[in-house]
This record gives structure tokens, sequence and C-alpha cells, in this order.
């Protein structure tokens, strides 16, 4: 799959804003904590993803009924779905000057019906002249295996064409705006399940 940038500047995919809020003092100071004390922007994109990933459990893996959806929330209270995990990856790689772009799935649920849409991230490395997705929803036993992965996507869940879903091609540079309002407004979890888009 071709993917498409949504803002051809790609310092569009460096900015700031209120819900990728890189200059906050506790995204700096997680950003300072992983880099220690190397220059490789791989080591430490790995390093970030790592830590979402693994230290930042899914709430719905949880059982936290909270929503945080602004990255230093997802990072203070160690809470976050697919969306909010990937703000939070996001702001870390931006603030350490690596692009990085939001990505969107749409998948099904077990029963063929339409789920949530799935979120992740793209990044722009030094040296490479594309992007590449990473997923840091977390992984648990039975259900989803994603690793940091350059070589090929090792994503939470590939699409299912058999059951209609899809990956979209483009890159935003922003958390799409209808996945935003969603965030901000759910009260808990159980009514952002319900207000999610199932599409794009």
């Amino acid at each position: 799959m071709e993917l498409i940038q949504q803002v051809p500047e790609i310092s569009a995919y460096l900015a700031t804003d209120e819900a990728i809020d890189h200059g906050h003092p506790l995204v700096r100071e997680t950003v300072a904590r992983l880099r220690g004390s190397t220059t490789d922007a791989y080591a430490y994109a790995a390093a970030a993803y790592a830590f979402v990933r693994d230290t930042i459990p899914h709430s719905a893996d949880s059982g936290d009924m909270r929503v945080a959806w602004r990255a230093s929330d997802v990072l203070a209270t160690r809470n976050g779905i697919c969306h909010t995990k990937s703000h939070a990856l996001a702001a870390l790689l931006r603030a350490a000057g690596i692009p990085t772009a939001f990505c969107y799935q749409a998948l099904a649920e077990d029963n063929g019906d339409p789920g949530p849409l799935h979120g992740l991230i793209a990044v722009r490395l030094p040296g490479r002249d594309r992007w590449d997705r990473q997923d840091p929803r977390g992984n648990k036993p039975g259900v989803v295996d994603a690793h940091f992965s350059l070589d090929e996507e090792r994503l939470a869940w590939p699409v299912r064409p058999e059951f209609n879903e899809v990956d979209y091609p483009v890159l935003y540079a922003a958390p799409h705006p209808a996945v935003l309002r969603s965030l901000k407004s759910a009260e808990d979890r159980p009514r952002l399940w319900r207000t999610l888009p199932t599409e794009l």
C-alpha cells in the first residue's frame, strides 16, 4: 500500500497542538529519560515505541474507564486506547525531531460488524525515503503481536478483506477531527466506544 501525506510539508508532521503537546514538561522529561546518552534516532524511536506499547496499558485490557486524549495526560495517567497511545508516541517522537503521522484502519468485530476505527502512527526516520507504520496498541496473549519494525509491518491487526476491513493510506498530520471529537466528548470509555467512528 502506498502511504499518502495529507500535507506535503514534512514540518507539519513535527507540529505541536492541543492533543500532541510535546512541549509539555512531562513529555520532555520522558524524552530525556528514554534518550539517555544516545543520539541514534532509530534506537530512540524503538525505545519510545516499546515504552508506550509496554508501560501504558490499553484501557480495554486494564479495565480503566478514564479517557485521556492529550499526550501528556496519557503519560501521566498511564492509560489510553489505541488512538491516545498513538498521541503519546507521536509526542515523544516529534519532540525528538522525528516526523510522525497518524494512520487509521477500519476493523470488524469477530461477528463481522464494523468496529471502532483503529489508530496507529507512521514514522519517517532519517535516511529513509519512506514512512513506516507502527502500532503501539499493546500486546496481549492470543490477540496481537505488534513490534517496532522497519523491515516489515508488525501491526496489531493486519486487515482482513473478507470482513471489508480497510487500511486507510492517508498520513494525517494531526489526529482525525472525528476521532478527536469523540475522545474529547466521552465521559468514560463505554461512552467512547459508542461514539468513535467506524470509518473515515
